[in-house]
């Protein structure tokens, strides 16, 4: 059976790399809407930018909210307990 220590440093290293996931796909998010948003001020006089950013930012509000354990929907601990419960529940 795994340590106690060893599965919290999992969890642990997991986590952080979600969160850096976040980052990177922050700074990405950034840099392309930027340059959409310049593409779209030379181009045309149609606020078209508005699409891609909203959109995109609802992905990356998404990604945040799970890198960070927000999840208002299903609670912090949902997926554990569930687990839990399924397994305690099921006759195998």
């Amino acid at each position: 059976m795994e340590n106690v220590t060893d599965y919290k440093y999992k969890k642990a290293k997991e986590r952080v790399e979600c969160i850096k996931g976040f980052y990177t796909h922050a700074m990405v998010y950034a840099i392309v809407i930027s340059v959409l948003a310049y593409l779209n001020y030379v181009t045309t006089g149609f606020l078209w930018i508005v699409f891609p950013a909203l959109g995109w930012g609802i992905g990356l509000l998404g990604h945040g909210m799970q890198a960070f354990g927000y999840m208002p929907f299903l609670g912090k601990d949902w997926e554990e307990r569930k687990i839990r419960e399924i397994m305690n529940n099921d006759e195998y």
